[in-house]
């Protein structure tokens, strides 16, 4: 299924092996795998739930998390969420049946968790492309660059007219 901004309006119909489920929580969105039947496959923390808001945050000081299937409602409780397949382009998607086959593979055991390298969407990008990649993490990267960058300049102009206030007062 393509990317849809349609929200909470899926039907188990609607969605197809294999697709990413992206989950708005407070703060970060929380990725999933859809595996039929309603039910999906996550990397969960074990401070991850829907709704867990800021307790999930939490989560960045944890080494582990296990890989759940539970019911997406389940999952994605109150929140928005959406199908985004968004590297289809890029990366061609692996059959469904293999992308199940290992995402089920996975299920219970606890595994790695770093939020920069090891998150809950390097887990379902890997199971759907083979290539782990989080957007998210690299939003942040990019973002924070911007703002260190951002915060030079301003150090450097007021810097700059300081000395030229300086200069302006002892002629």
């Amino acid at each position: 299924m393509a990317t849809s901004d349609r929200m909470l309006a899926f039907r188990s119909a609607d969605l197809e092996l294999g697709d990413l489920i992206e989950i708005f929580r407070f703060g970060y969105q929380h990725w999933a795998l859809y595996v039929g039947n309603g039910y999906v496959i996550h990397l969960a923390p074990p401070m991850e739930y829907a709704g867990a808001g800021c307790a999930s945050l939490m989560s960045t000081l944890t080494d582990k998390a296990f890989v759940r299937k539970e019911l997406l409602r389940d999952v994605v409780g109150t929140n928005r969420y959406r199908v985004n397949n968004k590297h289809d382009a890029k990366y061609p998607p692996l059959p469904p049946a293999k992308i199940v086959r290992r995402a089920e593979e996975r299920v219970g055991q606890e595994l790695a968790y770093k939020v920069t390298s090891e998150n809950c969407e390097h887990f379902v990008t890997e199971l759907r492309y083979g290539v782990a990649r989080s957007d998210q993490v690299r939003d942040v990267v990019v973002g924070v660059g911007i703002a260190g960058l951002g915060l030079a300049t301003l150090g450097i102009l007021g810097v700059a007219m300081a000395k030229k206030k300086k200069n302006q007062q002892t002629q």
